[in-house]
C-alpha cells in the first residue's frame, strides 16, 4: 500500500492535481487578505485619518509620473485599432460610422483598460518591490515599533491616491485615444475628420462616461490595494521582493480584468 501512495505522489496526474490545489489555496488565502486590507484601508479613509503629504506624494506618481508611458499606450492601441478598422468600414460604406465606433471602443473599454496596464507595469510593480523592501529590511517592523499601523502609513495614500488620479489619467488617455484614432483614419483610408467626429455623439452617451470614471476609479483603488498588498507578505529577501512584484503585477492584471467583466455585465448587458 505504502509503495502504491509512493508511486501516486510521482505521478503526472497526482502533480497536476496537487499544483491545481495549491494554486486554489493561495488564491484564496491572497484574496482575504486583499480583503481585510481594504477593509481596514476604507476604515482609516472614514474616519480621514490620511497622510496627506504622503497622499500628494503618491498622487503625483500616480498621476504625472505614469502619464507619458499611459499616453503611449492607449495611442499606439488607437493606432493599431484605428488602421485595421477605418479603412475596410469606408471600403464597405460604413465610413460615417468609423468615429462612433473608436470612441465608444475607447471610452468604454480601451482608455480604462490599457491604462491599467501601463499603470500596473510602471506603478503597481514599483509599490509592490518597494513596501516588499520594507518587509525583508525590516523597516515595516520599526514602523510597528513606533506604534504607527503600516496600513495607515503604507496603504491609504497609495490606495486614495490611486482612487483619486486614475479616473483624470483615464480622461486624458481617452482624448489622446480619440484623437490618435481620427489622425489615424484620415492618413490610411482618406476618411475626413468632421466625418469621424460628427459620428462620434451618434452613440455616445453620459452614461459611458460616467461608467468609464467609476469603473478607472475602482481600478486604480485596486491596482494599488493589490500592489501594496504582495509587497506587504512578502518574505526571503531579494528572491522574495521580485516574487512579491511578480504576484502583484499579475494579480493585478487578473483584478482589473474581472472588474471590467463584471461592469460590462452590469451596464451594458
Amino acid at each position: 500500500m505504502g509503495s502504491l501512495q509512493k508511486y501516486y505522489r510521482q505521478s503526472a496526474t497526482y502533480k497536476i492535481f496537487s499544483g491545481m490545489f495549491q494554486e486554489l489555496a493561495t488564491f484564496l488565502d491572497t484574496l482575504g487578505k486583499i480583503s481585510a486590507n481594504g477593509f481596514n484601508v476604507l476604515k482609516y479613509i472614514v474616519k480621514k485619518e490620511i497622510n496627506f503629504k504622503e497622499f500628494i506624494y503618491q498622487c503625483d506618481r500616480f498621476g504625472i509620473s505614469s502619464l507619458p508611458i499611459t499616453l503611449s499606450i492607449v495611442g499606439m492601441t488607437s493606432i493599431i485599432v484605428a488602421s485595421q478598422v477605418a479603412l475596410e468600414m469606408v471600403k464597405q460604406g460604413g465610413g460615417n460610422f468609423v468615429g462612433l465606433l473608436m470612441t465608444m471602443l475607447i471610452v468604454r473599454e480601451l482608455g480604462a483598460i490599457m491604462a491599467g496596464f501601463a499603470i500596473i507595469s510602471m506603478i503597481g510593480s514599483s509599490i509592490a518591490s518597494e513596501i516588499a523592501t520594507m518587509r525583508v529590511t525590516e523597516q515595516i517592523d520599526a514602523i510597528k515599533v513606533l506604534k504607527v499601523d503600516p496600513i495607515q502609513h503604507l496603504f491609504v495614500p497609495r490606495v486614495l491616491s490611486g482612487m483619486f488620479m486614475m479616473p483624470f489619467v483615464v480622461i486624458v488617455a481617452s482624448v489622446v485615444g480619440v484623437l490618435t484614432g481620427a489622425l489615424t483614419a484620415k492618413l490610411s483610408s482618406g476618411l475626413g475628420y468632421r466625418a469621424y467626429f460628427d459620428s462620434m455623439w451618434l452613440g455616445l452617451y453620459m452614461k459611458d462616461l460616467g461608467v468609464s470614471i467609476l469603473k478607472s476609479i475602482c481600478f486604480g483603488g485596486t491596482i494599488a490595494l493589490v500592489s501594496c498588498t504582495c509587497g506587504y507578505y512578502a518574505k526571503g529577501g531579494a528572491k522574495g521582493v521580485g516574487e512579491a512584484t511578480t504576484k502583484a503585477v499579475v494579480w493585478s492584471f487578473v483584478s482589473i480584468v474581472i472588474i471590467d467583466m463584471f461592469f460590462a455585465i452590469a451596464f451594458f448587458f
